[in-house]
């Protein structure tokens, strides 16, 4: 498929660019991007439960080890919104296939390391590989889907990203099964050398080209502030298990300088008709995308944190290995599977209204798995709870699909890129303060308990209730806001969408 794309500058953000022809080969190159995508996010929490194994076998520290996890997600949030608008710019394909190869190349490097030191180093370089791969998934679905095609692509998008992120401890414990023995750990980096590099051969093949035309450039100091602002808010997350967030809490009001400058200088690029890093029309004047990157950084707040959560509670509290410590969520994945691609079906119908019921489903899932999980006992509480956790699992297949869907859709393809990397920055953003204050919180409680593990679940679980109850709120609002546009919508749909005065701007 060969599409012209006009640069980024000034101008008023318009809709999705015409002449549209789709490409026979969509499907097949929309496989190759979820598993380069599944692959990434999987990334971000299968490590988790062999870090006692590696801090074992590599005589590391605490505080060493934890940045085998965390540097990784550090590096994948700073680079997202950077390389989103590099793909927008320059070729997506291309910077698709060399970020793909550079995680595969790193992903060996991982599992070859013979000392912490290089394993972070390496884990550094895979997570700044995933960043730049990441919101080219999401763009190359903009450019190569339209209408309801898009709906059901992003549906299979929404599933990937929901399912990686909550079968990451039971892939990691079967991983650890098979591959018996001390070492047996560097087979969860090792198992993504032979899957990427199929995906990157396929990749050359499938995935479409796209001819760039005009000028474009670079802005460099729009990359630094927002660069030294995602940093800034995100270290002392990172390092939170030691003690981060006492020691450099001071760096949260200077992230917010950084990222009030960014602002700032975005708007002055867009008045002076210059091409800004992240076009803060986006947020104003694009249908859908100002609430869907709200709604989506509050969800992962609470989804983000509960399976590190479930992970210290089975383990710990009840002595699981790690296998047994997944199949006890395995139901939630399950759930998350199949109700995503059949809401990426839905959502071109019954839109927001999908991510309000699943965050209901959400929230009756976790809050009733809490407190089955404190009243039954416990040598039959997980499995009595799977059924509700497995409510849950189908609640956030209505939530992160249809919300990635109806936020990107009206995204124009040339700025796709920009945008499906500022989304996900803000999930990572979230997860990352999930990530960070349910297991503090998890602690604090089992301390004050002296070893209640059954309470310090449940009060991390409803933690992460509010944060769900506040994107659902988010969610609400928007659904009830939107209306008397749908009804409009439903009475003329060939006027309403040919006169954007009708068109909802958030």
């Amino acid at each position: 498929m060969t599409a012209s794309a006009s640069t980024a500058g000034g101008g008023r953000p318009s809709a999705p660019e015409s002449g549209y022809e789709p490409d026979p080969r969509r499907w097949r190159a929309l496989w190759v991007t979820l598993v380069a995508g599944f692959m990434s996010l999987l990334d971000v929490t299968i490590v988790a439960v062999a870090l006692p194994t590696i801090q074992r076998d590599l005589h590391a520290t605490p505080a060493e080890v934890q940045w085998v996890v965390s540097g990784y997600a550090l590096t994948f949030a700073l680079a997202l919104v950077t390389a989103g608008r590099l793909g927008d710019a320059l070729d997506r394909r291309r910077i698709f296939l060399l970020a793909l190869s550079g995680f595969v190349i790193f992903s060996a490097a991982c599992g070859a390391a013979p000392d912490i030191t290089l394993l972070v180093l390496a884990r550094l370089c895979q997570g700044l590989a995933a960043g730049f791969m990441a919101p080219q998934n999401s763009a190359l679905i903009q450019q190569m889907f339209r209408g309801e095609e898009r709906g059901r692509a992003f549906g299979f998008f929404g599933a990937t990203v929901g399912i990686s992120s909550a079968i990451g401890p039971i892939t990691g414990g079967a991983v650890l099964a098979l591959a018996s023995g001390e070492q047996g750990w560097r087979w969860i980096f090792y198992v993504n050398v032979p899957i990427g590099l199929l995906a990157v051969l396929l990749g050359r093949r499938l995935l479409p080209r796209i001819e760039r035309r005009g000028r474009w450039s670079v802005d460099v100091l729009g990359i630094l502030l927002l660069g030294t602002g995602v940093l800034a808010l995100m270290y002392p997350l990172v390092q939170a298990d030691s003690g981060g967030l006492q020691r450099l809490w001071w760096l949260f009001p200077v992230a917010v300088m950084l990222l009030l400058g960014f602002v700032l200088w975005q708007r002055r690029l867009v008045a002076r008709e210059k091409q800004p890093l992240l076009d803060p029309r986006l947020f104003t004047t694009v249908r859908g995308y100002a609430v869907g990157a709200g709604v989506g950084t509050l969800y992962f707040v609470g989804f983000s944190g509960v399976w590190l959560v479930f992970a210290l509670f089975y383990q710990h509290g009840l002595g699981y290995s790690p296998l047994k410590s997944g199949l006890a969520v395995t139901a939630f994945a399950l759930g998350s599977a199949s109700a995503a691609v059949l809401a990426g079906r839905l959502v071109e119908r019954f839109g927001r209204v999908l991510t309000v019921c699943g965050l209901v489903g959400v929230i009756l899932g976790l809050g009733g798995t809490a407190l089955l999980l404190r009243l039954a006992p416990l040598g039959i509480a997980p499995w009595v709870a799977a059924p509700v956790l497995f409510l849950g699992g189908v609640g956030s297949g209505f939530v992160v699909s249809p919300n990635i869907t109806m936020t990107l859709r009206d995204v124009p393809v040339r700025m796709a890129g920009a945008a499906g990397g500022a989304l996900q920055t803000g999930q990572r953003l979230g997860a990352a303060v999930g990530t960070a204050a349910l297991p503090g919180l998890f602690y604090v409680v089992l301390g004050s308990t002296h070893g209640d593990y059954r309470t310090a679940l449940v009060t991390a679980l409803v933690a992460a209730l509010v944060g769900m109850a506040a994107s659902l709120a988010l969610a609400a609002f928007d659904w009830h806001r939107d209306r008397p546009a749908r009804r409009a919508h439903r009475k003329c749909p060939d006027e309403v969408a040919d006169n954007p005065v009708h068109a909802r701007h958030t």
